[in-house]
């Protein structure tokens, strides 16, 4: 299983939806982080802590893009991505996101 420490492999500092409003979007962690290995058929466990926080829109196109990109069920998703947080409010919010557009993608 693969290990990214979102504040220490990414920023401490995350925030907004898309490359082309700066380096440290969603789409920027996603595509960096996320996408190849879990193409490759690998496990990762993503460490959420450490950062000053979360948008909703940066979570949602890092973890609910995961599911549009690689045309993935959520189950799938689940059954390959580990998270890892103390806050379970933003557990909760991540897992939505992925339900969500697991949903959409049906």
């Amino acid at each position: 299983m693969i290990t990214i420490n979102v504040a220490r492999d990414f920023t401490r500092y995350p925030s907004g939806r898309y490359k082309s409003k700066g380096d440290t979007s969603g789409e920027a962690f996603r595509e960096r982080f996320l996408e190849e290995p879990l193409r490759e058929g690998k496990s990762l466990s993503v460490e959420l802590d450490g950062t000053i926080g979360y948008g909703s829109s940066f979570l949602e196109e890092a973890f609910g893009g995961l599911i549009r990109s690689l045309r993935m069920t959520s189950s799938d998703l689940r059954d390959r991505l580990n998270l890892v947080t103390l806050d379970p409010i933003l557990l909760e919010e991540v897992n939505g996101y992925i339900d969500d557009a697991g949903k959409v993608l049906r």
